[in-house]
């Protein structure tokens, strides 16, 4: 596949993601942030994103799994997830951590664990776009091409 096809398909499916809630402008920004001297930028901050949300994940289904929960430490399990989901413009997992939260506060155990299956569903989705998305950045790069920026307007 040719370089300008590449581009026009990431761009398409970047455009998508946007679309169907998976990202948000925040996103952008953290792309902004990426430049010459750091050209993984994105990359490392999503992936930490990732491995530090694995172990919430852990931490969130071993609250709730208590003969007594602690809902407030549930709460700040959530707060902290849906901060971090926030600052990568992750808005699908950030969105379902708003109303997870919601559930915590009026100490819902039946919907708390309803809401970690979606958190948990949708924070694997977005790990799955993402892992796209940097996968056809890195086959453009490597056919010697350049990422084409991606603009708000476009969407």
């Amino acid at each position: 596949m040719e370089v300008g096809q590449m581009q026009r398909r990431l761009v398409e499916f970047t455009k998508s993601l946007f679309v169907e809630g998976f990202l948000d402008g925040q996103f952008l920004q953290l792309q902004q942030l990426q430049d010459d001297s750091n050209p993984d930028f994105v990359v490392e901050v999503v992936s930490l994103f990732f491995q530090d949300s694995e172990k919430l994940l852990n931490d969130l289904t071993s609250a709730l799994e208590q003969q007594d929960v602690d809902f407030k430490k549930v709460d700040a399990h959530v707060h902290q997830l849906k901060g971090s989901s926030s600052s990568i413009g992750a808005q699908r997992v950030k969105n379902a951590c708003v109303v997870f939260r919601s559930f915590c506060e009026e100490q819902n155990l039946q919907e708390c664990m309803r809401c970690l299956q979606l958190v948990k569903q949708e924070f694997y989705l977005a790990k799955n776009k993402f892992e796209t998305l940097f996968t056809m950045e890195q086959q453009i790069v490597a056919a010697g091409g350049s990422i084409p920026a991606t603009e708000i307007t476009s969407f």
